[in-house]
């Protein structure tokens, strides 16, 4: 897995699994968003991704 491909999951993951509600297990986010950030993504990365993404649907 690539940074930008870890970028698009951790964005999908928090989009999905994220959030207030967060009625799924909220460590599927944060194990995806370790992976983004040991890739060398910034928030800021994750940030834009999740705003693509969303801008998408």
């Amino acid at each position: 897995m690539d940074q930008q491909q870890a970028i698009e999951e951790v964005a999908r993951a928090l989009i999905e699994h994220g959030g207030p509600d967060c009625l799924t297990d909220p460590h599927i986010a944060v194990a995806a968003m370790g992976r983004a950030i040991s890739l060398g993504a910034t928030h800021s990365d994750i940030a834009a991704e999740m705003k693509r993404q969303r801008a998408g649907r």
